[in-house]
């Protein structure tokens, strides 16, 4: 919890306890279902609270945007985001039944009020429209910008929009198959952790 107070400060009290009980609800739902690896439960706020935070340190979110995190997994990063803009709308989708059991146990505790949730794959989701897709690690660009692109609706100039992944690694090959010309932050430059050295911030606008 330390590690998120040395780069964020403007947290309510509520938020305070939300971010507080995170742990304590991913080690009693994680010894059931295995959303987050044994090893890195221990660094839960590093390797995974922190880093979907990346998304927050580079573009702020404003109120009453519709975000969609694809293929959320155990929740991340639409959690830590849903707790840091409770003005901001998350649908958290996934693929895998019991990953979205977790991820609305998870919500539930934390008295979530800004998160709804489907166990779908994203192909399936019909007649809705969002203003940013957030993603982490799931599948590489051109997938990800295919499978959001249909779901994307045009915000104002100005607006946050499009889509926005966590990735690491060399993503040279990777950006040139996709066929974008995203934008990049290197998260080292925003959280100085030997675990973000080589990770980014990856963004394509509509």
């Amino acid at each position: 919890m330390d590690i998120i107070l040395k780069y964020f400060s403007d947290f309510t009290p509520a938020q305070l306890d939300q971010l507080q009980a995170l742990d304590a609800l991913y080690r009693e739902w994680n010894e059931k279902i295995n959303v987050i690896s044994r090893k890195d439960i221990d660094s839960l706020y590093e390797k995974h609270v922190l880093h979907s935070l990346a998304i927050a340190a580079a573009v702020v979110l404003p109120d009453n945007l519709q975000v969609l995190d694809l293929g959320t997994g155990g929740g991340f990063p639409g959690i830590p985001l849903a707790i840091l803009f409770p003005e901001v709308k998350f649908h958290l989708v996934d693929s895998i039944g019991k990953k979205i059991k977790v991820v609305q146990a998870v919500a539930e505790g934390l008295g979530l009020q800004n998160v709804t949730t489907a166990h779908s794959r994203v192909e399936d989701i019909k007649n809705r429209k969002f203003d940013l897709v957030v993603s982490r690690a799931v599948a590489p660009l051109g997938d990800l910008w295919r499978w959001s692109r249909p779901l994307l609706k045009k915000g104002p100039e100005g607006r946050p929009g499009g889509l926005i992944c966590l990735k690491g690694g060399d993503l040279t090959q990777e950006i040139s198959e996709s066929g974008c010309r995203p934008t990049m932050v290197e998260i080292y430059k925003l959280f100085q952790e030997e675990y973000f050295k080589e990770k980014y911030v990856v963004a394509v606008k509509l």
